[in-house]
C-alpha cells in the first residue's frame, strides 16, 4: 500500500435502502436526508483538514447517483465547484444480482440453502441473477482504479468497494473485510501505508 498516494476514501451517505438494511448493490437509490447530512459532515472535515490544499487533490467518484451526490456535497462544503470531479465505472458497488432490494432476513426465509452458502463464504459467494458478482471479483475490479491514482485523492464509493480495498491494499482478511462495518459519516484515510477512520 505504500505505493498509493494519500487517499481519503468516503462511503456514500445513507439511502432509504441502507436505513432498511436492504442489499443495494447497483440499484441506483438516491441519498436520503440523513445521507445528505453525512456528506456535508465529511466535506466539512476535509475542508478543515485540507484547507486551500484541497484544490490540488484529485476527486473521483463512483458514477452511481448516491456516490456522485455525496461527492457534490463534499465539494460544496469545501468551497469547490460541486460538479468538477471525475467518475470511474470500476468504483461501482458490487452487483447482488436478483438479491438486490432484499434484506438478509428475507433472503434467509426465501432462499435458505443459498443464504447458508453465503454465510459460510461471503467473499466467494455468487448470488443468482444476471450481472451478479462475488466480493473476490469486486476486488479484482476496483484494484486498478486505486492503482491508477497518481496524486493525493478524495474518492467516494461504496461499502463493498471499501471492503475490497481493505483486503487488497490494507491486508485485511476476506472474512474480516466481508463482515466489517463501513460507516457513512466517517472517512477512511490512507496515508504512508496505514489506514485509519477520521
Amino acid at each position: 500500500m505504500t505505493s498509493l498516494p494519500l487517499i481519503y476514501l468516503c462511503r456514500h451517505g445513507q439511502t432509504d435502502w441502507n436505513a432498511d438494511a436492504r442489499l443495494q448493490g447497483q440499484s441506483d437509490i438516491p441519498l436520503n436526508r440523513v445521507g445528505l447530512v453525512q456528506a456535508r459532515r465529511n466535506g466539512r472535515y476535509l475542508a478543515n483538514v485540507l484547507g486551500a490544499g484541497g484544490e490540488d487533490f484529485a476527486f473521483v467518484s463512483s458514477p452511481m447517483s448516491r456516490a456522485a451526490d455525496t461527492m457534490r456535497g463534499i465539494r460544496r462544503e469545501m468551497g469547490l465547484d460541486p460538479e468538477a470531479f471525475g467518475t470511474d465505472e470500476r468504483l461501482k458497488e458490487i452487483h447482488f444480482g436478483e438479491w438486490q432490494g432484499y434484506t438478509v432476513p428475507e433472503l434467509n426465509r426465501l432462499f435458505p440453502e443459498q443464504s447458508a452458502r453465503r454465510d459460510a463464504d461471503k467473499w466467494n459467494f455468487l448470488p443468482p441473477g444476471e450481472g451478479a458478482e462475488t466480493y473476490a471479483g469486486l476486488a479484482e475490479r476496483i484494484a486498478p482504479a486505486f492503482r491508477s491514482l497518481d496524486r493525493p485523492s478524495v474518492v467516494v464509493a461504496h461499502g463493498g468497494v471499501t471492503r475490497a480495498f481493505l483486503t487488497v491494499f490494507a491486508g485485511m482478511s476476506p472474512v474480516e473485510a466481508s463482515h466489517t462495518d463501513i460507516p457513512q459519516d466517517r472517512i477512511l484515510r490512507v496515508r504512508d501505508g496505514r489506514t485509519d477512520w477520521v
